[in-house]
């Protein structure tokens, strides 16, 4: 479906008032939204069918971003059609690369209320998340060179045993929104059950986190209570983080092809980090 028949489509919704007005909301890379003004209130359109190469289906989506909503965590959806979401807009400012790490506070609280609360309300089946799974089917994808797969098992035997939480599990920027009050956690595509330590290790890949910044996010989120074993998973989950993260813009380049999205970039920064990461340790 083109753009100009997708907004054709949005307009046409049953749950407007009136006739309405439409914005593209850039940023997403793997969905087109739109922010949609109707009679004066706002809405965020988000338009996208089930994605399987990543594990994405929009019904556990939305189930997750009901429960999320009764968290307190994030905006209600107000309509839901085949393909299409409509949510409450939130007036705020969304997340910068540089914004992770100057709110780490803030965000291992909003972190540790999604891991004990979200899954508690969601609906129906619930999805698993397994970094090292999703690789190993990533490279499967693609045909990605196999050292990939014998990093990956490395760095799976280092991980230590944690309680299973609810994760969100795509820690991205642009998936945090500060509206002068407080925190929001948006676009649930990848949550499920898991590990807090993907989320962690997640966020400080995504914030280009230093050293100094993961050991105080260690703390913060452990109350202090940080072993040797404990740091030494969290690196070898930063290592798996950036690695996913550079698969999926690998096989979004085959399967996804988004107007106006750099791929191939985004997986060239995201190794280049890895690299960085594994020189260092």
């Amino acid at each position: 479906m083109t753009v100009q028949n997708l907004e054709e489509r949005v307009r046409a919704l049953s749950c407007w008032r009136e006739p309405v007005t439409l914005e593209p909301l850039k940023g997403g890379l793997t969905n087109i939204s739109f922010v949609v003004t109707d009679g004066g209130t706002k809405y965020v359109v988000r338009c996208g069918d089930d994605i399987a190469v990543h594990h994405i289906f929009r019904d556990r989506e939305r189930a997750v971003s009901r429960a999320a909503h009764k968290a307190g965590l994030s905006p209600e959806i107000v309509h839901v059609e085949p393909g299409i979401t409509v949510l409450r807009f939130i007036s705020g400012r969304t997340f910068e690369e540089k914004d992770l790490a100057a709110n780490r506070a803030a965000i291992v609280a909003l972190l540790k209320r999604c891991h004990s609360e979200v899954g508690r309300h969601v609906e129906g089946p619930a999805n698993a998340f397994w970094v090292f799974h999703v690789i190993r089917d990533y490279v499967r994808l693609v045909d990605a060179d196999a050292k990939y797969l014998a990093l990956s098992d490395r760095l799976e035997r280092q991980q230590v045993a944690l309680p299973m939480v609810f994760g969100h599990n795509d820690l991205l920027p642009g998936n945090f929104m500060d509206d002068g009050e407080r925190l929001w956690l948006i676009d649930w595509e990848y949550s499920g059950f898991g590990t807090a330590m993907f989320d962690l290790a997640n966020l400080s890949s995504n914030g280009n986190f230093t050293t100094s910044d993961d050991a105080a996010l260690l703390d913060a989120y452990f109350d202090g209570k940080v072993t040797g074993a404990l740091r030494g998973a969290f690196t070898a989950m930063k290592a798996a983080s950036l690695l996913r993260e550079a698969l999926w813009a690998m096989v979004s380049d085959v399967h996804l092809r988004t107007e106006g999205v750099d791929y191939r970039s985004h997986a060239q920064e995201y190794l280049k980090r890895l690299d960085r990461l594994l020189s260092a340790t």
